[in-house]
This record gives C-alpha cells, sequence and structure tokens, in this order.
C-alpha cells in the first residue's frame, strides 16, 4: 500500500515511516524542506492545495501535523498549536475532495488531551471531549474538527497517550529528573498517566491501515494500564536503578515551567483512558505493563550504544 504521511520528519513521524517501510508499504513524506532521508519526499506548504495532491490518489494518508505542545499556554502559543494542526488537516481534506476515488483509510493524529485534567474518571471512547484547557482540549478538538468532511472511505481519529520511546522529549525528560535524584511524585501524584509503548503504538497503525481491518471512528491509541504519577516515577526509577525522591511540589512545578518555557498542566493534569475499541477488536499489546515496558526501552537502548 502507498501511505503519504504529513508529518513524517518528526520523532513520532520517523519511526512510523521506518516501520512502515519495513512492512512492505510504499512512503510519501509530505514536507515543508527536504531532509537527507530514506523516504520520498514531496514538499508542500501545508496549507494550499498544490501539485503535491496528486500523490493521494489510491494512497492511505496519515497526518500526524502539529508543532510540539512542549510550550508556554500563552494565546500566542495557542494560536500557533492550533493554526499548525489545523492548516495541514484542512489542506488534506481539501485536496482529497479533488480525487475520483476516497481515500482508502485516513489515520488522523489527535490526543487524549482533548479530555482535558479529567481526575479518575475511566475514559472510553464514548467520552465526551472536555472544554479546556486551551492549549490541551481546546488545540484538540479544533485538530479533529478541521478533518471533518474528508473524502475517505474510512476515517480513524487516533487519540494518543504519551508514547515511550528512546530519543524523544517527553521521555528523555521524565529519565533525567529521575537520574538528577527529581525522580519523585510530581505534584499531588494522584494524577493519571496514559501511556503506550512505541511498538504498540505502531502496531496500532499498522492494525488500523490493514485492508481488512473495519475499525473507524475515534480509537485511544494508549496502553490497557494508565499509572498514576507516582508509580510512573517510581517505575522511572526502579530502570535506573535510582532510589526514593522526594516530591516535587506543585508549586515549585509551575515555577520551573517558566523556566524551561514549557506548560505546567503536561505534569500536573491526568487522563485515566483506556483503548476499550482496540480492546474489544481482539488487539494484543505487546508491552502493556510499565516496568517491563521500560526496561525493554532500556535494553533497546543499551543494544544501539
Amino acid at each position: 500500500m502507498k501511505v503519504v504521511i504529513a508529518g513524517g520528519s518528526g520523532a513520532l513521524g520517523r519511526r512510523l515511516c521506518t516501520d512502515l517501510a519495513a512492512a512492505g508499504h510504499e512512503v510519501v513524506v509530505l514536507t515543508r524542506r527536504r531532509r537527507p532521508g530514506p523516504h520520498r519526499q514531496v514538499e508542500w506548504d501545508g496549507r494550499t492545495v498544490g501539485p503535491w495532491s496528486r500523490e493521494l490518489e489510491g494512497s492511505a494518508i496519515i497526518n500526524l501535523a502539529g508543532e510540539l505542545v512542549d510550550r508556554r499556554p500563552t494565546p500566542a502559543n495557542i494560536s500557533l498549536l492550533t493554526a499548525s494542526r489545523v492548516e495541514p488537516t484542512r489542506a488534506l481534506v481539501e485536496a482529497s475532495r479533488t480525487l475520483e476515488a476516497p481515500v482508502p483509510v485516513w489515520v488522523q493524529a489527535s490526543t487524549l488531551a482533548i479530555y482535558g485534567d479529567a481526575g479518575d474518571a475511566v475514559l472510553d471512547e464514548s467520552a465526551p471531549p472536555a472544554d479546556g484547557p486551551p492549549q490541551m482540549a481546546g488545540v484538540a478538538r479544533a485538530w479533529e474538527a478541521a478533518a471533518d468532511g474528508a473524502h475517505t472511505e474510512r476515517l480513524v481519529v487516533l487519540r494518543t497517550g504519551i508514547v515511550l520511546d528512546n530519543d524523544t522529549p517527553a521521555l528523555d525528560r521524565l529519565w533525567g529528573l529521575a537520574r538528577w535524584g527529581l525522580g519523585g511524585r510530581v505534584g499531588p501524584g494522584t494524577q493519571w498517566i496514559s501511556w503506550v509503548h512505541i511498538e504498540d503504538w505502531l502496531a496500532i497503525v499498522r492494525t488500523v491501515l490493514a485492508p481488512g481491518s473495519d475499525l473507524e471512528g475515534v480509537l485511544h491509541a494508549t496502553g490497557p494500564e494508565p499509572a498514576r504519577n507516582a508509580d510512573l516515577m517510581a517505575a522511572l526509577r526502579r530502570s535506573l536503578g535510582r532510589p526514593a525522591a522526594p516530591p516535587t511540589p506543585a508549586a515549585l512545578v509551575r515555577l520551573g515551567a517558566v523556566v524551561l518555557r514549557t506548560d505546567p498542566a503536561l505534569a500536573l493534569t491526568g487522563r485515566r483512558a483506556i483503548p476499550a475499541r482496540l480492546l474489544e477488536s481482539g488487539f494484543r499489546f505487546g508491552h502493556p505493563d510499565l516496568d517491563e515496558a521500560l526496561s525493554d526501552l532500556r535494553t533497546r537502548q543499551a543494544n544501539k550504544a
């Protein structure tokens, strides 16, 4: 199958391109600027329909385009995050409408942050999106809405949790905190973290792309066992062989977020999401246990060194 990927130059996109190519798919990356790489790249501006749209004929689409959320929740940044997702999505939708045949399958990235700070509620795909905060639920709602009207036989919206993978900003920061003795609970430590091992996330995408798949609509692309923040930090310490560490108070998180130019809500809010529809479909996770998942990633990192 030919797969056109928008956002294929990011950390997650590069892993997906490699995985799909290894599975025998023809991979085409839509990019604003060509970079050295093993996959064919086609330039676009991420806003308007152009010659790149010819690549969509008979192809599956995976839309991952969007700026990293790790930034301060200012009006300017919220506007940037929204535009960086909505504009490419609308361009793809408009391009799909020029095709004679619908796109066979469209995989639209989204995020579990659409549920805001959900407390202890167990969230499956039937849970309603939250009204805020703007940098989380607000951006995600606009992102998903931009895919309305796509000319496709099957639209799949992947609301993804934290993807645990080596050499990515999220896990690198978490491991860094634990390595330097700051691996205690963050804030109250009771906030739920929905996470998924990179190999399971890649397997989810392959499953969705399979010609015989009938999965469509919203899917939670996350593991079956979310963890509280305190348990996640403890697992990170165990993976590094580090002792117990003091907690990081919420006030200090907010102060540190100013220095690091990030959003404290990324650490202080949580969602207890489960992949109900995937489990019902018979999908089997290879790394459902947090300790095993982190151990596997550490082993992969050591073998790569």
